[in-house]
């Protein structure tokens, strides 16, 4: 599959320039980390990183000779991601409470290793897998996707991953499995916001098969060249550019192949207003606002709305996934 590179985004756009200096220090960064083959590094010993508990480390990721741009907003010429600021200072997780700026004040009581990942249902290989063992066969590449909240605010982010179905290919899925179900970790300890009756606990959310296999679909565990923060779902979340944001579920624990439709957490709340679906479709509303528009992140409440795309801006690559599905009545 082709992924869109159109030439109006430098690297220099993407990723701050400093980074791009220290390239080989971040390759061995990450071989250091067990996040990529050595073969890849060839050129000094990996230097020292930091300890688990030291807030140096942060290492950033390299791009691995894989980088998949973003296609410009409508009309645009000049396209570059969304702040780092406002990506990691404003979203939605409720778990650490439901304002916009409440997971970057809160997310510091996430504790991020060890970490463990279950893998069960309809599946050869199944069991509870520790994070880096997932991870590490999986050379980690830079994609710029759009990122559409369905409160109609928008973003553009360069995330550090590889395509879930990579990963999902690995526990060899029977042909009984026609869904994928995963879980947020439910801590109250950790997570304050889980005190709280906001959802049914944990959070859970669900793709068909064949979304999941899509070369779009995006395992997560950084973003800007960094470890991916608390706040953003670390250490591990998913990214599917054409649904909108909640469909992206972050600190993963739990991952389920299932024959029939799994309950996801929004819709379990309010199935009139959250389908199972939840593809970015300009044409379909929210009962209680637009969604023909959008307000990209960084320019104020009040900034210019921006024209949203039938799947976000992604209908080339997935379209064919819904053929003869009604999108209205399966919104």
């Amino acid at each position: 599959m082709l992924i869109k590179q159109p030439n109006d985004i430098k690297s220099s756009e993407i990723t701050p320039e400093p980074i791009y200096r220290q390239r080989r220090e971040f390759v061995q960064a990450a071989i250091a980390l067990g996040l990529l083959p050595a073969a890849i590094g060839r050129t000094q010993e990996p230097r020292q990183v930091a300890t688990e508990d030291s807030p140096a480390r942060k290492p950033p990721f390299p791009e691995n000779g894989k980088l998949a741009d973003v296609a410009p907003w409508p009309g645009s010429l000049d396209v570059k991601p969304s702040a780092f600021e406002d990506v990691t200072g404003y979203n939605n997780f409720y778990e650490f409470g439901t304002g916009k700026t409440d997971p970057a004040r809160n997310a510091h009581t996430l504790v991020t290793r060890p970490w463990t990942v279950t893998v069960d249902g309809e599946a050869e290989h199944t069991g509870t897998f520790d994070f880096d063992d997932l991870i590490r066969p999986h050379p980690l590449e830079e994609r710029i996707y759009r990122l559409r909240c369905v409160e109609a605010w928008s973003a553009v982010v360069p995330w550090v991953g590889f395509p879930l179905g990579d990963l999902l290919q690995r526990f060899k899925p029977t042909s009984r499995a026609k869904y994928v179900q995963f879980f947020t970790l439910n801590d109250p300890e950790q997570m304050p916001g889980v005190r709280y009756r906001v959802l049914q606990w944990p959070y859970r959310e669900g793709l068909t098969i064949a979304e999941a296999m899509h070369p779009l679909t995006l395992l997560v565990v950084g973003l800007y060249g960094q470890v991916l923060p608390n706040q953003n779902g670390a250490p591990l979340r998913l990214v599917v550019p054409w649904k909108y944001g909640f469909k992206s579920i972050k600190s993963i624990v739990g991952i389920r192949f299932t024959e029939t439709r799994p309950a996801t957490s929004w819709n379990m709340a309010i199935a009139g207003e959250y389908g199972f679906y939840s593809n970015v479709n300009p044409n379909v509303d929210h009962p209680r606002w637009s969604q023909a528009t959008e307000r990209p992140l960084g320019g104020g409440l009040f900034s210019s709305r921006v024209p949203t795309l039938m799947f976000n801006g992604y209908a080339e690559e997935v379209a064919h996934l819904y053929t003869g599905l009604d999108l209205v009545a399966n919104y």
